[in-house]
């Protein structure tokens, strides 16, 4: 009998023709595709702070989703009560992984001191909830963003003394990590970015945060935490310009500060909208630089200009995003977080459970998808054939280094215009929706 969840029953995998809505359609964990179970390939975790901390708040409106585990005055109950109930969640739900900040385990107290005794609690509570249930921490994190301190930025803020205090945030998550056996350690900018020139000096602030970045790893060898760096990237939202905009942008600052080695991204849905980008581009910049190593499974409203953190209800986004992972052969330590939130009208606990079956039922359902048109070869086929002007001759050289402006003049001389060919795109849409409707 749960204490929080005491109606509910382990969510089953009943197939595409059930009408229970606490089953899976899609989600079969035991499932093979392409040689691995389901549950390997996709690795869902659950987000601590939207699903047992988010209170329908915005900035229109009050909280509406008051939650049993957050009754009470004394903060290190309530966050022993919000365990509880995650892992409860966890449990009926099949999921192996669940990811926090650390100001969603315990509420920040008057001073650092404070705070690290609260954490200290509360985590020997979370070691033992794991060690019961074999649910597993993904990944944890400082939240270096939401305290009055950080208004001008953590690691980038002007004052040495806020980035001393960030790092202290910091290594103490690290302990933390080590302590709960984390697979990854995610930094996320947050305020990490600026809104005007007119106070920043850029080069700096970068400068600093690549320090911080620095001293972490360097703070991970020492006390020996093996887990993944993750950087997740995020344009605008909160400050106009983050340092930490796209996949692109944290690759590129990563390798000019010598970090790159060290770290690899995570990569978020509504983030990459936010950038003007497809899910599925973020992702792929990600991973042909070999930096692909966890998502953040989401979406956000076309219609809505802000990170609305939606549960994942697309089957065309989910499916090329699987697609890309099948390709470099899974996430390693990484996995699937629903950093999402229900509507801030899906006032039942109930509420909770459906987004998650919903957004699993997605991903699985993208999984295999992408496998069988990863299997048929049909996309890589029509792209090997499109760039096979390249694979001899002169596109040959041109890919080796062996060729001037000079020859390639010489070429257009002697072979007049080239022909025109179609990019098929259409074809290659309906295509890939054959598969999707199969």
């Amino acid at each position: 009998m749960y204490t929080y969840f005491p109606k509910m029953k382990p969510v089953l995998f009943e197939g595409p023709q059930s009408r229970n809505p606490l089953s899976f359609k899609w989600y079969d964990a035991e499932q093979k595709v392409a040689g691995r179970r389901m549950k390997e390939w996709l690795r869902f975790s659950i987000a601590y702070w939207h699903t047992f901390k988010g209170t329908g708040s915005d900035p229109f409106g009050a909280a509406t989703l008051p939650r049993p585990w957050n009754a009470g005055h004394d903060p290190v109950t309530i966050a022993k009560n919000t365990l509880t109930a995650a892992f409860e969640f966890a449990e009926v739900l099949g999921v192996d992984y669940y990811c926090f900040h650390d100001r969603d385990i315990v509420a920040e107290g008057a001073s650092l001191r404070e705070s690290n005794r609260r954490i200290d609690q509360v985590v020997k509570r979370a070691r033992q909830l794991q060690k019961e249930t074999g649910v597993k921490l993904l990944w944890n994190t400082a939240n270096l963003f939401s305290h009055p301190r950080y208004a001008h930025g953590a690691s980038t803020n002007p004052d040495a003394h806020v980035f001393a205090y960030a790092g202290a945030q910091v290594k103490k998550m690290l302990e933390v990590a080590k302590e709960l056996g984390a697979e990854n350690y995610v930094f996320w900018g947050g305020r990490e970015g600026y809104d005007t020139l007119l106070n920043t000096d850029m080069k700096r602030e970068q400068d600093h945060l690549a320090a911080f970045l620095g001293m972490a790893v360097d703070y991970a060898k020492e006390i020996g935490f093996e887990g993944q760096f993750l950087i997740e990237p995020k344009p605008r939202e909160p400050t106009k310009h983050q340092y930490d905009f796209d996949a692109a942008t944290v690759i590129g600052f990563l390798t000019r500060h010598g970090l790159r080695k060290h770290f690899k991204l995570n990569i978020e849905a509504n983030h990459a909208t936010l950038a003007a980008h497809t899910f599925e581009h973020d992702l792929m910049v990600a991973s042909m630089n070999g930096m692909l190593g966890s998502v953040d499974a989401n979406q956000g409203d076309p219609l809505l200009g802000w990170d609305t953190d939606q549960f994942p209800s697309d089957l065309y986004g989910s499916t090329l995003a699987m697609y890309v992972i099948l390709r470099q052969g899974g996430l390693g330590s990484g996995g699937l977080n629903f950093d999402a939130k229900v509507r801030r009208g899906s006032t039942d606990l109930e509420d909770l459970f459906l987004a998650h079956i919903g957004a699993m039922d997605t991903f699985a359902r993208g999984l295999v998808v992408a496998s069988k048109l990863h299997q048929d070869g049909v996309l890589e086929s029509f792209i090997r054939n499109r760039y096979a002007s390249f694979d001899a001759g002169l596109g040959a050289r041109i890919e080796k280094g062996r060729v001037t402006l000079r020859d390639l003049e010489a070429h257009v001389l002697k072979q007049g215009e080239p022909k025109p060919t179609s990019g098929k795109q259409e074809m290659l849409e309906n295509i890939l929706n054959q598969y999707l409707l199969a």
